[in-house]
């Protein structure tokens, strides 16, 4: 089997459709792929220095903040296992989308955190697919006698 060309990671985090984006450790945009281009329409020159603001919506900037400082703090968080996350984010346009991430925290060689890399998905379809199989489901249950 031949060996991966010498800028194999590289080539891999900029081509992947999948948004991946790293900030430091007070949340300033470090990283920013042609997937988190694609999804949340800031072309890398408008993301690159800027906070994760940009794309949290405005509702949730307190509660992500909290967890976020809380994390670089301590080194602990709830999702670095791999576990999957679904939450509301925001386009440049101001839309609201649905997205589901795994995060990679990034430490020192003495185990301090240094920031926090998100690989993320677009899933408004299939989220706002599944709010309307609900609503009927649920339309569908009150119409049921009891």
């Amino acid at each position: 089997m031949p060996n991966p060309p010498q800028d194999f990671a590289h080539r891999l985090v900029a081509n992947m459709p999948d948004a991946i984006v790293h900030a430091d450790a007070q949340g300033i945009i470090q990283v920013w792929n042609q997937g988190a281009t694609r999804i949340f329409g800031f072309p890398e020159s408008e993301a690159l220095g800027q906070s994760l603001d940009i794309i949290i919506p405005t509702s949730l900037r307190t509660r992500h903040w909290d967890g976020y400082r809380a994390t670089m703090q301590t080194g602990q968080t709830r999702y670095g296992n791999g576990d999957l996350l679904s939450v509301p984010a925001l386009r440049k346009d101001g839309t609201r989308i649905s997205v589901e991430f795994t995060i990679i925290p990034f430490t020192d060689q003495t185990g301090k955190m240094e920031g926090i890399c998100a690989i993320m998905r677009d899933t408004t379809a299939k989220f706002e697919e599944t709010r309307a199989l609900q609503k009927q489901l649920a339309a569908l249950t009150s119409m049921t006698p009891q």
